[in-house]
């Protein structure tokens, strides 16, 4: 493409312009000697020599030593490129819900811990794997119901799974569970399964007649609760420990023997795979449990039997 004169513009109307008005006084000439004329006046003119480049102008980098790798400095050299990364704390994925086939050649051999008139009623979620064959509660080494209970005074030592049939003979304190099938993890249940387990335990403690039962675990209460006030429970309205009067369990309100049901006490789950709270925590809170039980197990006049 021609290039354009110094100071004028690449358009029709320059191009007319830019014949000299003696040019145009001039005699016409021929046609060919115009045409050559026109063709030296628009011919590109050679480009002015170009600087060298300045990558072909820099002199080329002095070649820089490097010492040979050793021991300490291939450590110092690893150490500064590729920092290590401070260790993350694994997180458990929680299990999914399985259906009942998935355990279903796992034999349960747990049984309730009953008897009428108890200080307190233990209510747990269900039997693990370890729980339902050995026939013994809380009977898995991390989890820690029976460290608790011993912490909290409600047991005067430090009782054996292998024990639990005779807590109410013993303490005046009792065990069962909202579901009766065995799961590796109480995640496998289905909130309702949990919630077709609560009229079983409202009949077992109506029957029963405990002071206080104990609910270990929240998911517990808010199945409970769920099933009797029919929504979830808020998170303002959850609380550990002692709940409302009007949250007894096992009311029975006719026949010849009525009765004001049980006194609710929530308290945090035992199980190891549960890491939410802190150990001091859970303490704290099982300690208020554990005062009642005390308390009211020297006024029944039971404190020699069980010392």
């Amino acid at each position: 493409m021609p290039t354009s004169v110094q100071g004028q513009e690449d358009s029709p109307a320059n191009e007319e312009t830019s014949i000299s008005p003696t040019h145009q006084s001039t005699p016409p000439q021929s046609s060919s000697s115009t045409l050559n004329r026109l063709l030296d006046q628009y011919k590109c003119q050679p480009a002015p020599p170009s600087t060298p480049s300045k990558l072909l102008t820099t002199p080329p980098r002095a070649h820089q030593h490097h010492p040979p790798l050793t021991s300490s400095n291939k450590r110092k050299s690893t150490t500064a490129t590729h920092p290590p990364s401070s260790p993350k704390k694994l997180k458990r994925v929680p299990s999914a819900h399985a259906d009942p086939s998935k355990y279903a050649h796992v034999v349960n051999k747990l049984t309730d811990s009953l008897a009428p008139n108890l200080i307190c009623l233990f209510i747990g979620l269900n039997p693990g794997i370890r729980t339902a064959t050995t026939g013994h509660a809380y009977n898995h080494p991390s989890n820690l119901f029976w460290k608790l209970l011993h912490k909290s005074k409600c047991t005067p030592r430090l009782c054996r799974p292998e024990e639990d049939g005779e807590m109410p003979k013993l303490y005046n304190l009792g065990l069962t569970n909202i579901v009766s099938r065995p799961t590796k993890d109480g995640s496998e249940l289905s909130k309702a399964e949990m919630d077709a387990g609560v009229a079983e335990l409202e009949a077992k403690v109506a029957t029963q007649r405990p002071e206080a039962v104990a609910i270990v675990g929240k998911s517990i209460w808010e199945s409970i609760w769920r099933v009797r006030h029919r929504c979830n429970i808020k998170k303002d309205q959850f609380k550990y420990g002692w709940q409302d009067d009007s949250e007894r369990m096992g009311l029975v309100k006719i026949g010849e023997h009525p009765w004001p049901g049980s006194r609710i006490f929530v308290a945090t789950t035992t199980s190891g795979l549960a890491a939410g709270m802190r150990p001091h925590e859970k303490e704290e809170i099982w300690k208020e449990l554990g005062d009642w039980v005390v308390e009211r197990r020297i006024e029944r006049g039971k404190a020699e039997k069980i010392t």
